[in-house]
């Protein structure tokens, strides 16, 4: 079996949350391929067997590469399990307290098995004019707001889906959809 995480990150949060994924998952399943790619590197999603893939979410959507992977690649995914997660929402409490706008189409159009949002890292000496703006509004203090737990739990359930589906289906190296 081979999983591909990927996520589209502006400014390196979103990565980071990707790349922890990553690790959990190769912990957590071991003699799986689990790649980890930038969402601008992906060349064929066709390759994998299953996909984790995520968006920084700003001014409440997903970053327009994300949007388009999914566009580009929607008859490829909804022919195995994705899981979808947003980074974004930073403070204590966090702020946006809405999910991402694009996030249900998103899912819908893929079959998406579970999105998440997990809160992100905000370092005002990376932002834009237009981001800095918008931060100053909602008046949000810089920090790290993620949470590592987090980000491993939800690796460690999309990890017992997987060998859930493969203890079922007695083939250890392909998932291809079809009803269960």
């Amino acid at each position: 079996m081979r999983l591909l995480v990927t996520a589209a990150s502006r400014h390196g949060s979103t990565a980071e949350i990707a790349t922890e994924l990553g690790k959990a998952l190769r912990g957590a399943l071991p003699g799986v391929g689990v790649d980890v790619v930038p969402l601008t590197r992906v060349g064929d999603m066709t390759d994998y067997d299953a996909v984790v893939l995520g968006s920084a979410v700003y001014f409440g959507r997903w970053l327009d590469e994300a949007r388009w992977q999914v566009t580009a690649y929607t008859d490829v995914l909804r022919q195995r399990p994705v899981w979808l997660f947003s980074s974004g929402p930073v403070g204590d409490p966090s702020v946006p307290t809405t999910e991402p706008a694009d996030a249900a189409e998103l899912m819908d159009a893929i079959g998406a098995r579970e999105h998440v949002v997990f809160p992100g890292a905000l370092h005002r000496e990376l932002l834009g004019m237009r981001e800095r703006l918008a931060v100053r509004l909602v008046r949000v203090d810089d920090g790290d707001y993620r949470d590592w737990p987090a980000v491993r739990a939800w690796a460690d359930r999309i990890a017992a889906e997987l060998r859930t589906r493969t203890a079922r289906s007695g083939v250890p190296s392909t998932y291809r959809g079809g009803s269960e």
